[in-house]
């Protein structure tokens, strides 16, 4: 999951997991699996870098699980 901003600064939480397409218009227009769409304040590269960051983890932690 991945805190992003909505253009009227609200803040909320997606899994990344359900992107498909990240559009700059100039926003960001995040489309997701089931079509539906937000467009948000964070660059591509800022949405990039934190799913990348969150499924890095999540990798970590399902190789080598805390005790």
């Amino acid at each position: 999951m991945i805190k992003l901003t909505k253009l009227n600064g609200e803040r909320f939480v997606l899994n990344c997991e359900q992107i498909v397409a990240i559009e700059c218009i100039p926003e960001s227009k995040i489309l997701l699996n089931n079509l539906s769409f937000y467009i948000v304040r964070e660059t591509p590269d800022e949405i990039i870098d934190k799913s990348i960051k969150y499924l890095s983890a999540i990798h970590t932690f399902n190789i080598c699980p805390r005790e």
